[in-house]
């Protein structure tokens, strides 16, 4: 599961995704195990995520469940089974607010997902 989240995560900041947070949901939602929420600037950009984090999972060869709303670029909803990715507009993310519906979960560190930027200063590397 983590590793599909890891693709999932890198996938949505290669398309600008912001503001990522991995919630383990399963005490709480005997659906799924995990949600993933990030947000999306404008609704072409909502579109883009949803769809790179789509199209990362199934390459890695995790079937897309279900997928609702990307028509709009409002709030994307992505069922991969144990993995759910909601791709927010800022805006319906704020007005929504699920990590304040789900703050008993307990949250999954996406920063340490992410590709670390590399030192640019040689001078450092000695």
């Amino acid at each position: 599961m983590r590793d599909d989240l890891q693709v999932a995560v890198r996938a949505a900041d290669e398309k600008g995704a912001t503001a990522p947070v991995a919630l383990e949901v399963t005490e709480q939602f005997g659906l799924s195990d995990v949600f993933l929420i990030v947000s999306g600037s404008v609704e072409r950009n909502v579109q883009a995520i949803s769809d790179g984090v789509e199209d990362a999972l199934n390459a890695a060869g995790v079937r897309t469940v279900r997928r609702e709303g990307r028509e709009s670029g409002r709030w994307v909803l992505l069922d991969f089974g144990d993995l759910i990715v909601h791709v927010f507009h800022h805006e319906d993310r704020d007005y929504y607010q699920l990590e304040k519906l789900w703050q008993d979960a307990p949250l999954i560190d996406t920063q340490s997902m992410l590709p670390q930027p590399q030192n640019q200063d040689p001078a450092s590397d000695s």
